[in-house]
């Protein structure tokens, strides 16, 4: 079992070709058979299992708490401020990891998350300690290795020449998100019917910890370096000033404009999630099977998973703009069918419409993801990647809060029209989309690089 990606090695970094780029025209199967030859073989299940104890901590905390403190109102904030501290800490960390590199940002951010999240159960435990319950928190969000969006920067810098396999590795990572998100939750349900919520949280906290650091160590993270050109001295400096970006608040705005395109669509996404989750939630309470909620929502992430990783076999003359508004609009009509399934009353007719809700859903993901690597500037990559995970997280906190409030103010139905509302300013932000911003070229596009 190999772990070593296949490029350049440091004996031959100006002289070794690249990997040769499979035909364009080659089956899907291709872009996916790379994938493993590129990063090695360990790193597909060692970047999986790092990415599971965050899709247990969103959950895990609310029930934590909530059990705990006998409040499920305070759960809810502690899940909250979880989810604010991930808005804010995300792009930091891509921020950090795009002038330092991912390995150094993530062998602090990995035991950091991971005694944030031992104080979580601490401070839980105790009685009055609100102030204390919600800071955990929030620190447990912004110090929760990002691993996905870190993931995709590794993939976008080791299939540089190969868009199939670019495509393929983003396709991929989305049915990885997906089926982390599906586990996840699961995972804290059995673990707090065997157990507790302590013992689920703390296998969370055990996970960041083995899992986030063999991801840290992992050899692909150093195919995340800052880049020189190949005409560029071994020993040039490779510190914190190498980027050709801007970088600080200057360059974070200017991230932003580039990327607001698609920090808008995948806030909608986010709006999206998390208003079905709150609307399903509802749904299955007035059902009677309030439990259910999660399993319904699941259905989702199935159907999802699997179309995303179709996505590498469509044609490359269909456009991502093209492929943006095809899906969205697919996406409302699935909500649609969703709201007038919530209507009808019918859990059965719920269930139908949210599975094919989530047929469109996963190749949305790629897209979304696609066109934010293609629009990062040059060494800017990893902060525009958790810049739009976080957009996405900040639209499921709002898409859950707004449905809750649709729901016990108006009624369960209402509730289901925020996923309609959030799929049609997904069709219009892909409506929007113009080409790659002009300006400074990405690394690469004009000569050969090597990594330092």
């Amino acid at each position: 079992m190999t772990t070593t990606p296949a490029r350049p090695t440091s004996r031959a970094r100006t002289t070794s070709p690249l990997p040769a780029p499979p035909r364009p025209d080659a089956p899907a199967r291709s872009g996916y058979a790379r994938l493993p030859q590129l990063a090695g073989r360990a790193f597909l299940p060692v970047a999986f299992l790092a990415r599971l104890p965050f899709s247990m901590l969103t959950i895990g905390t609310l029930l934590l708490v909530s059990s705990t403190t006998g409040s499920v109102a305070l759960g809810g904030l502690a899940s909250a401020s979880t989810a604010l501290g991930t808005a804010l800490g995300g792009p930091t960390q891509g921020a950090l990891a795009d002038r330092v590199g991912q390995r150094r940002v993530l062998l602090v951010a990995v035991p950091v998350a991971t005694l944030a999240v031992l104080g979580l159960v601490l401070a839980a435990s105790a009685s009055g300690a609100t102030a204390a319950v919600l800071a955990a928190a929030a620190v447990t969000g912004a110090s929760a290795p990002q691993v996905g969006p870190l993931a995709r920067v590794r993939w976008l810098r080791l299939a540089a020449d190969e868009p199939r396999t670019v495509e393929a590795a983003m396709s991929y990572e989305s049915t990885a998100d997906e089926v982390s998100f599906v586990l996840g939750p699961a995972l804290v349900g059995i673990l707090a019917s065997a157990g507790s919520p302590q013992v689920a949280v703390l296998v969370a906290a055990g996970g960041i910890a083995v899992f986030g650091t063999a991801f840290a160590l992992h050899p692909t993270a150093r195919a995340t370096g800052v880049r020189l050109p190949a005409t560029a001295s071994p020993d040039a400096d490779a510190g914190a000033g190498a980027t050709s970006a801007p970088t600080g608040a200057v360059g974070t705005l200017a991230l932003v404009r580039r990327e607001a395109v698609v920090l808008v669509g995948m806030l909608a996404m986010g709006l999206l999630f998390g208003g079905t989750q709150a609307a399903l939630t509802a749904l299955t309470r007035d059902a009677g099977v309030p439990g259910s909620a999660g399993l319904v929502y699941a259905v989702m992430g199935v159907g999802s998973a699997v179309t995303a990783l179709s996505v590498v076999a469509l044609p490359r003359r269909w456009g991502p703009r093209s492929r943006w508004i095809t899906f969205a609009t697919g996406l409302v009509a699935g909500a649609v069918a969703l709201l007038l399934a919530a209507a009808s009353g019918s859990l059965t007719a719920v269930v139908v419409a949210v599975a094919a809700t989530g047929l469109f859903v996963g190749p949305v993901m790629v897209t979304v993801f696609t066109v934010a690597g293609e629009r990062a500037p040059a060494g800017r990559t990893a902060s525009a990647m958790t810049l739009v995970a976080s957009a996405n997280v900040v639209g499921v906190a709002i898409g859950a809060s707004g449905g809750g409030a649709l729901a016990d103010g108006i009624s369960t139905t209402a509730a289901f029209v925020l996923p309609v509302v959030a799929a049609v300013l997904l069709v219009a932000t892909g409506v929007s989309l113009t080409s790659r911003p002009q300006g400074e070229r990405r690394a690469g596009d004009d000569e050969r690089e090597r990594v330092v």
